[in-house]
C-alpha cells in the first residue's frame, strides 16, 4: 500500500511540478544559398511526414524532430543527393510512414489496393445474391392443410384450458 501511495505522490509531483523534461530547443534552421536547392527541399518537406504530429508535413509541424528533419533534408540536398536518395535515407531511418505517398511493394499491396478490392467484394456479393433464386412459393397440399387446422384447433383448446384454470385460480 505505501509503495502505491509513493508512486501516486511521485507521479503527481512529476505532472504538477512541472518534472518532466521539456523538449530540447529547435535546431536554427538557415535556408540553403543555391534558391533551387532550396525549392528542391522546400518541396520534399511537404512530401515527408512528421513522425510526432503524423497528420502535417514537416514543413508544417512546429515539433523539434521536424526541425531536425529540415536541417537533414537540406544538408542532403546541399551536399548533391537526388530527391529518390534522401526519400531513401529517410525511409531507412523512419520506414515507410514518413513519406505521405508510401511506394507500392508488397508490404504495401494492401494499404494501396485493399479498399479497392473490399468494395469489388462487396459488389460481387450483392450481385450474387441478388441473382440467386428463391424456391417458389409451394402451397400446401390438402393433408397437411387439415393437419394444420387440428393442431390449431387443439392448441386453441389448450390455450382455453389454461385460461380457464387460472382465472379460476385467481378467484
Amino acid at each position: 500500500m505505501r509503495r502505491v501511495l509513493a508512486a501516486s505522490v511521485l507521479a503527481g509531483a512529476l505532472v504538477a511540478g512541472g518534472l518532466a523534461v521539456a523538449e530540447p530547443a529547435a535546431v536554427q534552421e538557415r535556408p540553403l544559398a543555391d534558391a533551387s536547392q532550396e525549392a528542391r527541399a522546400k518541396a520534399l518537406f511537404r512530401e515527408v511526414r512528421c513522425v510526432v504530429c503524423q497528420h502535417e508535413s514537416i514543413s508544417d509541424s512546429p515539433a523539434g524532430i521536424a526541425a531536425d528533419l529540415r536541417v537533414l533534408v537540406r544538408e542532403q540536398v546541399s551536399a548533391g543527393r537526388t530527391d529518390e536518395e534522401v526519400r531513401a535515407d529517410l525511409v531507412r531511418r523512419y520506414g515507410d510512414y514518413v513519406l505521405f505517398t508510401p511506394p507500392v511493394r508488397l508490404g504495401t499491396w494492401l494499404l494501396w489496393f485493399g479498399p479497392f478490392l473490399l468494395v469489388a467484394l462487396a459488389v460481387v456479393g450483392f450481385i450474387v445474391r441478388a441473382r440467386r433464386q428463391r424456391e417458389p412459393f409451394q402451397p400446401l397440399s390438402d393433408e397437411e392443410e387439415a393437419a394444420l387446422a387440428a393442431l390449431l384447433e387443439n392448441q386453441g383448446a389448450e390455450d382455453d384450458k389454461t385460461v380457464s384454470k387460472s382465472a379460476n385460480s385467481g378467484s
